[in-house]
């Protein structure tokens, strides 16, 4: 992933992207066809660090995470085999969220009944220590988790959006774009180290920001 934007940068961005994560309605379709690998390689690609990230920062472990991750995709799996997502009636984004959610908080059941057994094993145990961590984490059932949802979503955006940009411009532009923008070198040292002058400085900032915020928006339109 690329270094993240400064907050101001990644603000204007988001907002230009109206904050959706791109469902690739095209991709989402062709799940319908279970010989087609790749295209659900590229979607597991998509989505699976994504909902790790989400699991992770909802307070749950490596091992935890990487348990949501599977156990969502399995069960984004058998509802598009139900044909229980429709890309003209939602949106994808709060179809894996609710996918997601069920099974983060099944984790923190989870954990809270281990911890049960062992406060049963050791009453000697300070409240602190036997509080479930499901009443210690940030209300993983609540507007917490969709808060941090949508925060992981905007990222997300960003993330496919440089790469599409990446694709469109020179390497020399996005070099320069990215070690002022994305970096937040000072212009001096932009031209030092990439021995270029200022005109170039801010053609690449102008030129790459506007290419990037453009593909943000259509990125933002496949999720209409």
């Amino acid at each position: 992933m690329e270094d993240p934007l400064p907050k101001e940068v990644t603000e204007d961005l988001v907002k230009e992207a109206s904050g959706t994560l791109p469902t690739r309605k095209t991709l989402i379709e062709r799940l319908d066809n279970w010989s087609d690998w790749s295209s659900w390689d590229e979607f597991y690609r998509t989505y699976s660090g994504f909902v790790f990230h989400v699991a992770r920062k909802a307070g749950l472990s490596d091992d935890e995470a990487n348990d949501v991750v599977q156990e969502t995709f399995i069960g984004v799996a058998k509802n598009l085999q139900k044909k229980k997502f429709d890309t003209s009636l939602g949106s994808f984004k709060s179809f894996l969220l609710n996918q997601a959610r069920w099974r983060i908080l099944d984790q923190f059941r989870r954990r809270k009944k281990q911890q049960s057994r062992e406060a049963n094993l050791y009453s000697d145990e300070t409240d602190e220590r036997r509080t479930a961590p499901i009443d210690r984490c940030a209300d993983p059932n609540g507007m917490a988790l969709e808060k941090l949802w949508d925060q992981e979503w905007q990222d997300k955006v960003m993330d496919l959006a440089l790469r599409r940009v990446k694709a469109l411009v020179s390497p020399r532009q996005y070099q320069i774009f990215s070690c002022y923008v994305l970096k937040g070198w000072s212009p001096e040292r932009v031209k030092k180290e990439l021995g270029v002058n200022a005109a170039q400085v801010y053609l690449a900032k102008h030129r790459v920001g506007r290419i990037l915020k453009r593909e943000a928006a259509k990125l933002a339109a496949e999720d209409q």
